[in-house]
């Protein structure tokens, strides 16, 4: 069978099984009032498919900022939705075919290393401040964006090391995990901040990397906060389905884009959006406790980013000379 298919027979079977669920739980007067939802992932399923922070880097701060939304709400939808997104976006990248399959091994050690963060994660760090949480989340993925936009360092492999760098590659892993237990994202961004600076990975190698690591945690995600953790409540599901469709065609239409524009557009589509969802987090019910950890953790990270990306820069010219 031509792999191209397999995508054909997901996206059908997809809608069919929420075309089904749909029905039986979610009326009008609920898609009327939560709106919002479907909204917020047009977007958000566009940017899992094109870039490396996935739909929850939309879902979450939108949700848990700007409509109120509690952070563990907030996260479980990020997760949920996700593992449809993400997947169908893995899915319509795996069947193209130009793609070389060997390319993504690596994910079959990458994925339960990140799960392994994230269990723990949802064991011992839930109770953490919601507002240091979401100042570090954004100021991580904004100061990330923008250091690497302006900087000079791009990555020029096609492939990973086989062995090199195991140390690191665990550390982060674990980290992008407990980070997918408190957003419902982030496992996606620390890689693929990985893998372009310490690895020189191309940009658009490791945004596809990622996308499908994301994918896989979401999916082991939902399925560990509806079975080994509290149980998932049906209100939880009938948001869930109100945006199934969106993600369902609008993250692999945003994969098919990864492959036609030109990089740069989509850094600076990144800063832009990074950028004003912190602004408006620190700008609504404005307070020193967020605007100080938002100043903090924004200049420690920028001049992390920024010394190592100068660094990588220079051993790559100092090796081409």
């Amino acid at each position: 069978m031509p792999r191209p298919r397999f995508f054909q027979i997901w996206f059908c079977l997809a809608l069919t099984g929420w075309a089904l669920l749909v029905t039986r739980l979610v009326d009008f007067s609920f898609l009327a009032a939560h709106w919002f939802y479907p909204a917020i992932m047009v977007l958000g399923g566009f940017v899992a498919g094109i870039t490396p922070e996935g739909g929850g880097a939309v879902a979450f701060p939108m949700l848990s900022v700007f409509f109120e939304v509690e952070r563990s709400m907030a996260r479980d939808f990020s997760l949920m939705i996700q593992s449809v997104g993400m997947t169908s976006a893995s899915i319509f990248i795996l069947t193209r075919p130009a793609t070389d399959l060997r390319a993504f091994r690596p994910l079959l050690w990458y994925v339960p290393v990140a799960f392994a963060g994230f269990v723990f994660g949802m064991q011992f760090l839930q109770s953490l401040p919601a507002y240091l949480l979401q100042a570090f989340f954004l100021s991580l993925i904004t100061t990330f964006t923008v250091a690497y936009l302006f900087s000079d360092h791009r990555g020029s492999e096609t492939s990973l090391p086989v062995t090199e760098g195991r140390l690191s590659t665990v550390a982060v892993l674990l980290a992008g995990g407990m980070c997918a237990s408190l957003f419902g994202t982030g496992a996606d961004i620390l890689l693929y901040t990985l893998l372009v600076t310490r690895f020189r990975l191309r940009e658009k190698n490791a945004t596809q990397t990622s996308i499908m690591l994301m994918a896989a945690i979401s999916i082991l995600g939902f399925a560990y906060r509806g079975m080994a953790d509290a149980p998932l409540t049906t209100y939880q599901f009938q948001t869930w389905l109100t945006a199934f469709p969106v993600v369902l065609v609008m993250a692999p239409l945003g994969a098919l884009l990864l492959y036609k524009i030109p990089l740069e557009w989509l850094l600076r589509s990144l800063v832009v959006l990074n950028i004003g969802q912190l602004v408006y987090f620190n700008l609504q019910n404005l307070s020193w406790e967020k605007m100080a950890a938002s100043t903090i953790f924004s200049i420690v990270l920028m001049a992390a980013f920024a010394v190592t990306l100068d660094r990588l820069a220079l051993a790559r010219d100092k090796s081409a000379s």
